[in-house]
């Protein structure tokens, strides 16, 4: 495995981080405090492409490959996690169904203006009755001619409040089960369509998740995506592919705060010296450093193998649970390290800590990934007896 960019992504990395460091990190205690993402770094992210990491180049995207969108992904992981959800959200379960599964009129339609962040992507699959079960939606879609009408509430949906289009998953058939599920694609102004309130969240401030709720809500029959009752399968490729990125937004999030955490202990003076000196200091940032190594091993590993095509379910899993447990225990040992200031509002440790949380939750929990991962062990046992 060679995870060596070609020069043109490379540089491609080297402005993408230029920008998060001299554009988005000036503003992330406003992007914060504020809760909305300034206009002007939105607009230089477009100009720049970054919503079109995940879309061919005969639509208008970069068309990257998986490694090279972990490379963007972990420059974008370096900064507050609230941008980087956007258009990890948006790049992610956003586009893709439409990217793998889409016929050639709706990638026409759809894509060009996805591409350049015209027209934001989300993802609507999570009900109050379908979080880790998700297969147990509520939401029916029942086809009237050329139309399907579609009832029924989503609920913390990320860039519901300024998406255009949404992936929503429906129930076509109540007796088949999860092969009764079936995916469509749902733009904001067709009839019936709500988007409800925005959900205040213990972190990610900037990223807007809402509810939503479907009335009638009128959906032409060529915007199904797939067949009917294919619909939980794609969820499940979608969410699936996007795994290794989630896991290189974690791997930037966690070399910042190393980063950080060693240059405060180099600075921070306690019993006459530095306190990277002291050992009980010193192991913190060592073991930090190896998980954050390891992570990126195999982010990058799981990335190189979704490009050759291999089947990546188990690894998958893997790297989006080492990913979330990973940056987890590094942004505590950060704060640990700062001692009060890591505690504090106005420094961007505490902002981490809190926007860590939730990758053990969103697109699959910790649990859900552990069965998943000990669901193919048993599979592959099976086959080697």
């Amino acid at each position: 495995m060679d995870f060596t960019l070609p020069e043109e992504m490379e540089s491609l990395r080297r402005i993408v981080r230029d920008f998060v460091g001299n554009e988005v990190e000036p503003v992330a205690q406003e992007i914060e405090e504020s809760g909305e993402i300034p206009r002007r770094i939105v607009q230089m992210a477009k100009e720049m492409g970054l919503f079109g990491l995940s879309i061919p180049e005969e639509y208008g995207g970069l068309g990257l490959s998986m490694v090279g969108k972990c490379a963007i992904y972990e420059e974008l992981g370096k900064t507050h996690n609230g941008f980087t959800s956007l258009i990890g959200a948006h790049t992610g379960i956003g586009t893709v169904g439409i990217v793998q599964m889409g016929n050639k009129e709706q990638k026409r339609r759809y894509l060009p203006k996805m591409a350049t962040g015209e027209w934001i992507g989300a993802f609507a699959l999570t009900e109050p009755s379908a979080g880790s079960h998700a297969a147990n939606l509520k939401t029916t879609a029942v086809r009237k001619g050329d139309r399907y009408l579609i009832n029924g509430s989503k609920h913390y949906i990320t860039n519901a409040r300024d998406a255009h289009v949404f992936t929503v998953m429906a129930v076509t058939d109540p007796s088949k089960g999860p092969k009764g599920i079936t995916s469509f694609i749902v733009e904001r102004d067709f009839p019936g369509f709500i988007v409800g309130k925005t959900e205040k969240k213990m972190g990610l401030n900037g990223s807007h998740s809402c509810e939503l709720f479907f009335e009638d809500l009128e959906v032409p029959v060529e915007n199904r995506l797939g067949e009917e009752g294919e619909g939980y399968v794609n969820a499940l490729k979608i969410l699936t592919n996007g795994r290794a990125g989630l896991a290189a937004r974690n791997l930037g999030s966690c070399q910042y705060l190393l980063d950080k955490s060693i240059q405060y202990a180099m600075e921070r003076v306690q019993f006459d010296k530095p306190i990277i000196e002291q050992q009980a200091v010193l192991h913190m940032l060592a073991d930090m450093a190896v998980e954050t190594e390891t992570l990126r091993s195999l982010t990058y590993r799981v990335a190189w193998m979704t490009d050759q095509g291999m089947n990546v379910i188990k690894e998958a899993a893997m790297v989006k649970l080492y990913g979330s447990e990973v940056y987890n225990r590094v942004a505590d040992k950060a704060v640990q390290i700062h001692g009060g200031i890591g505690y504090n509002a106005e420094y961007p440790i505490e902002r981490f800590y809190r926007d860590a949380r939730i990758t053990r939750i969103y697109e699959g929990t910790s649990e859900i990934q552990r069965n998943i991962i000990g669901a193919q062990l048993i599979k592959e046992y099976r086959k080697r007896s």
